[in-house]
């Protein structure tokens, strides 16, 4: 039997300590079933000797609705305003790339086959957060511990089908990405850009997985600080994103591009070679401060005066497939600026444009081959406190159940430096994990 002790606690929720860790396990089993979810997993890495890098304040935070309600859910950004200024409540869900349209009087007209929403988020009915060792589980409802104990051990997860080996295609054949690359160059050669970021996706049009199995094997393959498996009826997100979009900690803004990468050996001595090669190359320190020049530009926009800070310059952070540059950039919010403000200055995030953003998404716009729908968008949460935290979606699955089409993105900085072959491989890499998940 699980076991619950109800807390007292500043919330519109009814809330509870949950005293054995391995229920939760239980717990999200149970919670599969329902149709609008989300969870948020950050493996751990708070707890390594980095986690100044990773600020995460929760080791996992499970959310999810036992009833659709189109009352709580929110689907443009009037309407997310409208919830920041008038309510305090959780509010779980995802910004598309595409809603850069609204944002900045852009236009997508490239063929879109998953068909997520520009915007989407959900109050949630149940939450449940690991913070400081302790469970917490906060409901609109009173919990029966007996009645939701018994639902639990009831309820069982069954497969329908198993899951066979995926071959996925690109868009673009190699020779095809390569011509792409050196076009770019050209509109960086004429001052167009100084660095795009360029994309290319993988994907299987006739294909049926277990998006929890699949998600379970993928952060088994690579788990990161930011992976996600979101549901949203017959549309899925299955991420191990390494990458923060932006968090709010009090009146701390903080933003945290990668820029830079490189692979991983299993020799210890090769290894640390390979950290060096990265942390000493020009092109990829000229990559990411490109990219932290734009998100101080960004993050100024709603901070007070002299208060944005790059705490931390290309960055080298270790993940089990690969080495990443990483940069942290941060700022105090200005009094008169609110959470929205911030996404609405900051989105899409400049790590997945390029720079100057608008010329980079109107580029991206005529070299890709498809929208890229929630890739390069962003999966997280507004606290009932006004914290919020939101990371990169890469690394990433994109799954729409109904017409069993299965998509995964993976791009890479193109600057005057890019050897066009290099960029190509470095996708692979990148879709390494991925690939791996599918065989």
């Amino acid at each position: 039997m699980l076991h619950f002790s109800h807390i007292d606690k500043n919330s519109e929720r009814y809330c509870y300590t949950l005293t054995k860790d391995d229920s939760i396990n239980e717990i999200l089993e149970w919670a599969l079933q329902y149709k609008i979810l989300s969870y948020f997993n950050s493996n751990d890495y708070y707890k390594q000797a980095e986690s100044k890098y990773f600020y995460n304040k929760y080791d996992f935070l499970l959310a999810f609705k036992t009833s659709y309600n189109t009352n709580n859910t929110v689907h443009n950004m009037n309407q997310l305003n409208e919830f920041i200024n008038n309510k305090t409540d959780w509010l779980i869900g995802y910004l598309g790339y595409d809603l850069k349209n609204d944002l900045h009087n852009l236009e997508s007209k490239n063929l879109d086959y998953i068909h997520f929403d520009k915007l989407f988020f959900f109050i949630p009915d149940i939450v449940i957060y690991k913070e400081n060792d302790v469970i917490i589980i906060e409901s609109i409802k009173e919990i029966n511990i007996k009645d939701f104990t018994k639902a639990i051990k009831e309820h069982s997860i069954k497969t329908v089908y198993k899951q066979s080996r995926i071959n996925t295609k690109s868009r673009f054949s190699k020779k095809e990405y390569i011509e792409t690359v050196n076009k770019i160059k050209d509109e960086i050669q004429f001052g167009n850009v100084y660095e795009l970021n360029f994309c290319q996706e993988f994907y299987s049009s006739e294909c049926k997985i277990n998006p929890w199995d699949t998600y379970k094997n993928l952060v088994r393959i690579s788990p990161t600080p930011f992976s996600v498996y979101f549901r949203q009826n017959d549309k899925y997100i299955i991420s191990s994103s390494p990458e923060r979009y932006i968090t709010r900690q009090a009146e701390k803004i903080i933003s945290q591009p990668i820029k830079g990468t490189i692979r991983k050996s299993n020799n210890k001595d090769e290894d640390k070679h390979l950290v060096l090669e990265l942390r000493s190359s020009v092109k990829e320190q000229s990559e990411n401060i490109m990219i932290v020049d734009l998100v101080r530009n960004d993050l100024s926009r709603t901070a007070s005066q002299a208060s944005v800070k790059v705490e931390e310059l290309c960055g080298i952070y270790s993940f089990k497939q690969l080495h990443q540059m990483i940069s942290t950039v941060s700022s105090e919010l200005r009094e008169n600026k609110n959470n929205v403000d911030v996404i609405k200055s900051s989105f899409p995030m400049g790590s997945m444009t390029g720079a100057p953003k608008i010329k980079a998404m109107e580029l991206i716009e005529k070299f890709e081959k498809t929208k890229r729908g929630l890739y390069s968008g962003s999966v997280g949460y507004f606290s009932p406190n006004g914290d919020f935290d939101f990371n990169v979606v890469i690394r990433s699955f994109l799954y729409n159940e109904s017409n069993k089409y299965l998509s995964y993105t993976v791009g890479s900085a193109i600057t005057i430096k890019s050897n066009a072959e290099s960029e190509y491989e470095e996708c692979l890499l990148k879709a390494k994990a991925i690939r791996e998940c599918l065989q």
